[in-house]
C-alpha cells in the first residue's frame, strides 16, 4: 500500500466517523507533486511551509498534525523540523503507519 492509499483510507474513515456528524474536522495539506518555478513561487509567497504534515484534524478544541508514513518510511529532515516546531508551540505531532494506528490517535484524543 502506497502513502497516498494509506491517507485515503484515514480519511474515509474519519469522514465517516466524525466529520459528517459534526464531531471533527480532517484536511490535508497539498505540499508535494511537480511545479514549475512561477506557480512553486506564488506558493512560497502565499504560506506554503516545506516539512508540514499530510493532515490535520480538529477535535475538541484541539488541533492535531498526522505524518502518514507506510512501515518502512522515514521523515525528512524538514518534516522533523516542522515536527519540532509543533511540539515547541503545544501541539500533537503523530507519526502513524497504519489505519488502526490513526484510529488510535484519534480516538486517544477525544
Amino acid at each position: 500500500m502506497t502513502e497516498s492509499q494509506l491517507q485515503q483510507k484515514m480519511i474515509i474513515w474519519f469522514k465517516n466517523e466524525y466529520q459528517i456528524k459534526g464531531k471533527g474536522l480532517i484536511f490535508a495539506v497539498p505540499n508535494g507533486g511537480s511545479r514549475n518555478i512561477l506557480e512553486a513561487k506564488n506558493l512560497k509567497l502565499t504560506g506554503q511551509m516545506a516539512g508540514v504534515s499530510d493532515l490535520i484534524v480538529l477535535l475538541n478544541n484541539k488541533c492535531i498534525f498526522i505524518e502518514v508514513k507506510v512501515e518502512k518510511g522515514i521523515q525528512s529532515e524538514v518534516q522533523k523540523v516542522f515536527e519540532n516546531k509543533v511540539s515547541l508551540l503545544g501541539f500533537e505531532y503523530y507519526l502513524v503507519r497504519s489505519l488502526e494506528e490513526f484510529k488510535n490517535v484519534i480516538n486517544d484524543n477525544l
